[in-house]
């Protein structure tokens, strides 16, 4: 104890810089380094297992005389216990940098990097705006290791009064960020690990879509979709759906540019379709002599522009809802009597009635399938037939098809 405290401050404060580095020691392992520059730092030596080892407690002023001595004896009374100082700072430096980047909001922000450099810009952004909107309000301000399983279901029911299938993909998510999270050492176990879904998620209530299969009232729906003189784009889409069962969105996004009239064609992206596997081959299908009309009658309107049918600002596709809003004021409401129908309707529409006027079966099951875009979902089935080329074959079916909708049309 006689060697330590050799310093005072009026001593420090004097020393000046020399040609070479020179040192100040206070005792126990602690000196001042008086560098060429003028700059005075901190040191601190010690030897543990036979090892010489060194660090640094900053600079003076920065660190007083006072305040470097009580560095010093904490380290000392480390190595009395036989703890190495140096490690167990760094350990606990550590512990606080993974303590930072284990709360919550910081881990997903995290793993939502990751998640961008492997997915579609579309898919991570609906994934970032599920975050954002239904999971930070409950968990941001949380430490992920302090979460318990309640304030997650909380999470998932209270979304799931809102949107079972958002409230679903918001348990497949956390399940992954956990993984992601154990992975990373900010946790110690997932806690979706041991849960099952269906425990919390409530089963789907499965409900067809409503489908006009009465031909009698096919033949009102034509006529009062080919006289509506509401919107000529809604009519126009409307029109288009009957001949050909696309799925709302890519109904209402058709872009001038996937058209070929060349070739009586519409090739809509693989990656905008519902199956969006990058082995098929983007989606494909003639176009019948009264599809080319239809886009023939809005193609002055709009041909100049990206979309074919627009939305009230005359630049982006109309909405979704547009169509169903016009079915219903054309009378297409009742369900009970067989006449409502909304866009999606169309699909099964087409279906039916093609399963019961084919009584020849000119028509495969395959080809009926490939027009509405169902792929099988076995995946190693798909793998072997994903590359038939149905287009051929599936002109005669879109023929037929307008064919009988104008016959429809003109009694």
């Amino acid at each position: 104890m006689a060697l330590k405290n050799l310093l005072q401050d009026i001593q420090i404060k004097k020393a000046k810089p020399k040609e070479k580095n020179y040192s100040l020691n206070d005792g126990g392992g602690l000196r001042l380094k008086v560098k060429t520059n003028g700059s005075k730092i901190w040191e601190f030596r010690y030897t543990f297992n036979g090892k010489r080892r060194e660090t640094t407690f900053k600079s003076y002023a920065v660190t007083s005389l006072q305040n470097a001595r009580m560095k010093r004896d904490n380290y000392l009374d480390l190595l009395a216990k036989g703890i190495d100082p140096i490690s167990k700072n760094k350990e606990e430096k550590q512990e606080q940098i993974i303590d930072t980047k284990g709360m919550f909001l910081n881990v997903a922000d995290e793993w939502l990097l990751r998640e961008k450099e492997r997915l579609r810009e579309s898919t991570y952004k609906g994934k970032l705006k599920v975050f954002e909107n239904d999971v930070y309000p409950l968990l941001k301000n949380m430490h992920i290791k302090d979460i318990e399983i309640k304030d997650i279901i909380k999470v998932i029911e209270t979304k799931q009064l809102q949107a079972r299938e958002v409230a679903s993909k918001i348990f497949n998510y956390l399940d992954n960020l956990f993984r992601y999270a154990v992975l990373k050492g900010y946790c110690e176990r997932n806690l979706l690990a041991d849960i099952r879904k269906s425990d919390i998620i409530k089963p789907k209530r499965v409900r067809h879509y409503p489908k006009i299969t009465d031909e009698k009232i096919l033949k009102e729906l034509i006529q009062t979709i080919y006289r509506y003189k509401g919107n000529l784009f809604v009519r126009g889409a409307l029109k288009l759906v009957l001949h050909i069962p696309l799925r709302a969105d890519n109904l209402c996004t058709i872009k001038w540019e996937y058209l070929d009239f060349e070739e009586k064609s519409l090739t809509i992206p693989r990656e905008l379709m519902k199956v969006k596997n990058d082995n098929l081959d983007d989606f494909k299908i003639p176009l019948s002599d009264e599809v080319i009309n239809i886009f023939n009658e809005v193609k002055p309107f709009t041909e100049h522009q990206e979309y074919v049918f627009l939305g009230r600002d005359n630049r982006t596709p109309i909405n979704n809802e547009s169509p169903n809003k016009a079915l219903k004021i054309m009378g297409f409401n009742d369900e009970e009597k067989g006449r409502k129908i909304r866009l999606h309707g169309f699909r099964g529409t087409f279906r039916s009635m093609v399963d019961t006027l084919d009584i020849d079966n000119k028509f495969s099951f395959e080809l009926k399938e490939r027009i509405l875009d169902h792929h099988e979902t076995n995946g190693t089935v798909r793998a072997y037939n994903h590359k038939a080329n149905y287009f051929e074959q599936m002109k005669p079916l879109v023929n037929w098809w307008s064919k009988y909708l104008e016959s429809l049309r003109a009694l």
